[in-house]
């Protein structure tokens, strides 16, 4: 078994395409694949392709990036929304400091509602979070105090000292297509340690295509690439690492049958 933990099918490049590339993913031993939401306008058509398709799911949440427009999506939209049964997560959200598109404490209102939504309904929360380290974990730390909950910090970029204090909290770390970069030599050092039963794989297609496919727009089939550069750099059987990172996404993301 293979997994994308995280896509976005509805995404110009792969929308316009969507029944050929979830056929593609299949023939690379993809068994599953996790369609990710950003804003509240994508819902209905990233629950669609899950419903059309066994082997996709859904997520249902605001990027950092559009929290700003979104001030009415509240704990109480998406613990509604995230009661079909092909949503298995809440997220994407977070707080993304590079970009700074949405006020930094809007970020962090919207991300709290994201973790009440988690906490309320026992789904795993999606977190994207850029150059915001001490703000996600204290936030993160805070919440988990109040009520426990679990997630994935999604398209892992961050300091070994983050993967450390997340691994702590009883979070999942997932990879991308990024460590297969020649420039990522220290996220590569971190993911040569990063335990096996906390590693997921993703592709964030149609954005970070992996080695040997950079350029091209990405999607789910090229996790299998990064599989293969990921296990090399591990010094692991490929197939024994896609059956365990696969395990552990059914492990998280409980509500999906494998």
């Amino acid at each position: 078994m293979l997994v994308d933990s995280h896509c976005h099918l509805n995404y110009k490049g792969l929308a316009e395409q969507r029944e050929a590339v979830v056929a593609r993913a299949r023939a690379r031993g993809v068994t599953a694949m996790l369609n990710i939401a950003t804003r509240e306008s994508e819902w209905d058509e990233v629950l669609g392709a899950a419903v059309t398709h066994d082997d996709v799911w859904a997520s249902v949440g605001i990027h950092p990036h559009d929290a700003d427009h979104h001030p009415d999506v509240d704990t109480a939209k998406l613990v509604s929304r995230a009661a079909h049964p092909r949503v298995i997560g809440i997220g994407e959200t977070g707080l993304d400091y590079y970009y700074d598109k949405s006020d930094r404490v809007r970020q962090q209102d919207s991300f709290r509602r994201h973790i009440h939504a988690a906490q309320q309904t026992g789904l795993p929360i999606i977190v994207h979070t850029r150059d915001a380290e001490a703000d996600t974990l204290a936030l993160l730390g805070e919440e988990m105090e109040r009520a426990p909950f679990g997630g994935v910090i999604h398209c892992f970029t961050a300091s070994d000292d983050f993967a450390r204090r997340a691994l702590d909290i009883g979070f999942y770390i997932s990879l991308s297509g990024i460590v297969t970069f020649k420039n990522a030599a220290e996220l590569q050092a971190t993911a040569k340690w990063l335990p096996r039963e906390r590693l997921l794989i993703e592709t964030d297609a149609p954005f970070l295509a992996p080695v040997p496919h950079r350029g091209k727009t990405g999607e789910p089939a090229f996790v299998a690439d990064t599989l293969a550069f990921l296990a090399e750099l591990r010094g692991e059987e490929a197939e024994a690492l896609g059956e365990a990172t696969a395990a552990n996404f059914y492990r998280l993301f409980s509500k999906a049958r494998p």
